[in-house]
């Protein structure tokens, strides 16, 4: 059955390694593929999101082995891709279906892209309109609104580009479309989004600069093939920071967390709300900051109030900051968030729904939300609106409630983190 009971936690408490970088993954496969040469990827997340990036580069004619815990990628460079034989289907992730968009712009043939009901529902025009400025011959259904997108490859041209809202997934499609123009690209954006795709590509021999918020990328430039050892998800161990914070007692060690500054606002804002949390064994991995994190019960968390500004480096926290901010005594405040309102669901609708029904007293804006703690949840049955963060979140939730909490939809889970429930079965047992 696609469903768990979740009862009160009474223990929290252990280590564990999370799961290997979600953003990290994709990369890692996609930058490998159009690289010269066998690169070797190292704890690549096998799970569903990062696989159908995985299999999408088979379609097109990339030899993807697998040694051990390793991938070896064989790229055949820059020019070296194939027109896939059928439609390329990315499931649920939006970092493929926006990635390969930006890289199959540049490459000469035809290609469709599509995915499932819920990745249809999200929007495209973010990237198809500057991959049309680039010269880019790209559509989509719904006036270019949504998926399934058809691409017929074209010679790009340079531009210099502002993005209207800070996303590192449209700012990664057009590094990597800038890859094949014949020139300098140039991308500004309006707040530092995650920056794996700036940090990784130079490794693979890319002519890429950072100055602030804008990023220069030359075209024409060939890559050569790299070791990548990817860190584990940040995004994932966030859902057991919370449990250690709001449970009673409990103490964790999350080993070999990727760090990376524009993930880690999460952290910032715990911090504020008086969470005891430290960073431990710090190293950098293939220009990627890495560490322990160490935490504790937190006994008395202070609201917070967070702006437009922070979102981007907490993007795929904010449902379980919504948790956290059930157990803080006062009003936690998250506005500028309404790009959450088109990710795998409307997150901010859905977190308000289910609070409410776990008894939270909570108001909902267009681009936010209000909770007003200290609340006592009591346990129901919730719906994940098959949002693999919203259904882990919710868990985290009921392991605080009183009576039993039933989830519907968990199969979501498996997107970003099958190994989620082992993991929480390990710590409160």
């Amino acid at each position: 059955m696609d469903r768990i009971e979740i009862t009160k936690a009474n223990k929290f408490k252990g280590e564990f390694y999370p799961p290997p970088d979600k953003s990290i993954s994709h990369r890692a496969i996609i930058f490998s593929s159009i690289s010269k040469g066998k690169s070797i990827i190292k704890n690549f997340l096998r799970a569903d999101d990062p696989l159908r990036t995985l299999n999408a580069f088979r379609l097109l004619g990339i030899e993807i082995q697998e040694e051990g815990e390793n991938l070896i990628v064989n790229g055949k460079g820059l020019h070296g891709l194939c027109e896939p034989f059928n439609i390329i289907d990315c499931g649920n992730s939006g970092t493929t279906i926006r990635l390969l968009s930006g890289l199959l712009a540049g490459n000469p043939f035809f290609s469709v892209l599509t995915g499932d009901e819920s990745l249809r529902t999200r929007p495209m025009a973010r990237i198809i309109k500057p991959l049309r400025e680039m010269g880019a011959e790209i559509h989509a259904r719904a006036e270019d609104r949504y998926p399934p997108i058809a691409i017929c490859g074209k010679r790009l041209r340079p531009i210099d580009y502002t993005l209207p809202i800070s996303s590192a997934q449209v700012k990664s499609a057009l590094i990597l479309a800038g890859l094949y123009a014949d020139g300098e690209t140039t991308i500004t954006e309006p707040a530092k989004s995650r920056d794996h795709t700036e940090r990784m590509l130079p490794e693979f021999g890319a002519n890429l600069s950072v100055e602030g918020l804008k990023i220069k990328v030359r075209g024409g430039i060939e890559l050569h093939s790299t070791e990548v050892s990817i860190p584990g998800d940040f995004s994932s161990s966030a859902f057991f920071i919370a449990g250690a914070l709001l449970i009673e007692g409990s103490e964790i060690l999350i080993k070999d967390v990727g760090i990376n500054p524009t993930r880690t606002g999460f952290l910032r804002v715990l911090k504020e709300m008086g969470a005891d949390i430290k960073i431990q064994n710090t190293k950098t991995v293939a220009g990627e900051p890495i560490g322990d994190i160490h935490c504790t019960f937190c006994e008395k968390l202070k609201p917070v109030s967070i702006n437009r500004e922070m979102i981007p480096s907490m993007i795929d926290e904010f449902p379980i900051l919504c948790v956290i901010a059930t157990q803080a005594s006062g009003t936690t405040t998250i506005r500028g968030a309404e790009e959450l309102r088109v990710k795998e669901s409307d997150r901010i609708k859905s977190m308000v729904l289910e609070l409410r029904k776990m008894g939270v007293d909570i108001e909902e804006y267009e681009d936010g939300l209000s909770i007003h703690g200290k609340c006592r949840l009591k346990g129901t049955t919730l719906e994940s609106y098959r949002d693999h963060r919203v259904a882990m979140s919710l868990c985290i939730a009921g392991l605080i409630a009183d009576g039993t909490t039933t989830i519907n939809g968990i199969s979501s889970v498996n997107i970003s983190f099958p190994q989620f429930f082992d993991i929480l079965r390990k710590l409160t047992s």
